[in-house]
């Protein structure tokens, strides 16, 4: 091991002291993996292993520090300590030394210890070896076994890591396959999540479907799902192109507190059912979130409808209405489904050009509305009860507002005054 690895690892690094930890604690898992692949990280994500009271010595630096302390299980002994820009993990060691702890890991490249006092490398399982050579290898069929998810993990990993999984290894996983229905929706979610999230992740999610890991879960998926998927990444890639701010868009997750991005909707679209409504009841059984499961659904239903180039602009305004911030993943959705006829030297993106345009484009009436008025003064000026008919009313005075009927409030009023009259 080079002096590089050791410096990438040294406690310098680290959100608190070296001291906090006894001389018999080791640095694990992918902090020590990364930094012999080189790859560095913003946000530090540490695990510790320490053979006795791992909780009260996390606990004991989360107090000192004043940062987060969360107890992630009671039974096995391991909490976290949550910093500002990292997160540190201490587990209490498995077996009676670090060997034994190592042996129980999932692959090789995880199983590699690093002791911060003595700044020496621990790897009894040739990981190292394993990194160089960019394999994914297990160390047992019984680890595998342990822990169900480790078999979608394999595929995360490997896509994260630009890695292959090594044959025995994947042949291992494909034998226990049936495994994974043991595991909780949402964990496996997390997993899919990070596949989805960005081109790499597709050609090992084909995988990880042909090896019969998802279908106990995504059980609407087939082949065409998974070509959809490559046609998905391919929209991802025209759209940069062009729009690179819409492909930055597609980057982003939907919420602060959802990491699912946009891409990730758009292809989570191509695994459910098609019928929106029964997929909307396939991604609530899976556990995912309101806010995912409207995405999907929205650009389900509406894709179909960015395929119709003749569009008015009320048939348009009414569009961007109901597609709102969904626009970047129904998109892409739409442009997905004509990807393949791309290849005949047509560029299906300039079918979805003019409602690109308009979304991109802030002051667009179309796409993003101005109100001229509120409801509260529609209700005033012409005399009317609270009801649905006051949202009709103000839909009728944008469209006149976006073909330049109306550019005053006063306008707007005296045009609501006609169109209530002629209904």
């Amino acid at each position: 091991m080079n002096n590089l690895i050791v410096d990438r690892l040294d406690a310098k690094n680290w959100p608190f002291s070296l001291e906090w930890l006894p001389k018999t604690a080791y640095m694990v898992g992918g902090a020590v993996r990364d930094a012999i692949l080189g790859r560095s990280r913003e946000y530090l994500d540490l695990d510790f292993i320490i053979p006795d009271d791992a909780v009260k010595v996390a606990r004991a630096i989360a107090k000192y520090y004043q940062a987060g302390f969360v107890l992630l299980d009671a039974e096995r002994k391991i909490a976290r300590v949550v910093f500002p820009h990292a997160t540190a993990d201490f587990a209490q060691q498995e077996g009676d030394s670090i060997f034994t702890d190592l042996q129980r890991r999932d692959f090789t490249i995880n199983a590699i210890a690093y002791h911060p006092h003595t700044q020496e490398i621990i790897d009894p399982l040739q990981g190292y070896a394993d990194i160089n050579a960019g394999l994914l290898r297990m160390i047992s069929r019984e680890n595998l076994q342990d822990d169900p998810l480790r078999l979608m993990r394999a595929y995360r990993q490997a896509a994260q890591l630009g890695f292959t999984i090594e044959p025995a290894t994947q042949a291992t996983i494909r034998t226990l396959a049936a495994d994974i229905g043991k595991v909780a929706a949402e964990r496996v979610r997390v997993e899919i999540g990070y596949l989805l999230g960005n081109s790499q992740g597709t050609p090992w999610l084909k995988s990880a479907w042909e090896d019969n890991l998802l279908g106990s879960f995504f059980t609407n998926t087939n082949r065409e799902s998974l070509d959809k998927l490559a046609a998905v990444d391919k929209a991802c890639s025209l759209i940069g192109e062009k729009y690179p701010q819409l492909e930055a868009e597609l980057e982003q997750p939907i919420r602060d507190t959802v990491k699912t991005t946009w891409l990730g909707v758009a292809k989570l679209a191509c695994l459910v059912h098609p019928n929106p409504e029964k997929a909307e009841i396939e991604l609530q059984q899976l556990t995912y979130s309101r806010a995912e499961t409207r995405s999907v659904v929205t650009a389900l239903r509406l894709f179909p409808q960015f395929k119709l180039v003749h569009k008015s602009l009320r048939e348009q305004y009414f569009l961007f209405q109901d597609v709102r911030v969904v626009f970047s993943a129904t998109t892409a959705l739409a442009l997905a489904d004509d990807v393949v006829e791309a290849m005949s030297g047509d560029n299906p993106l300039g079918v979805y050009a003019p409602l690109i345009d308009r979304y991109l484009n802030p002051d667009d009436l179309v796409a993003h509305p101005s109100p001229l008025v509120s409801g509260k003064e529609v209700i005033l000026a012409l005399n009317i009860p609270a009801s649905p008919l006051v949202g009709k009313i103000l839909s009728e005075i944008a469209i006149a507002q976006a073909e330049g009927k109306v550019t005053t409030a006063a306008e707007a009023l005296e045009f609501a005054k006609q169109v209530t009259g002629d209904w």
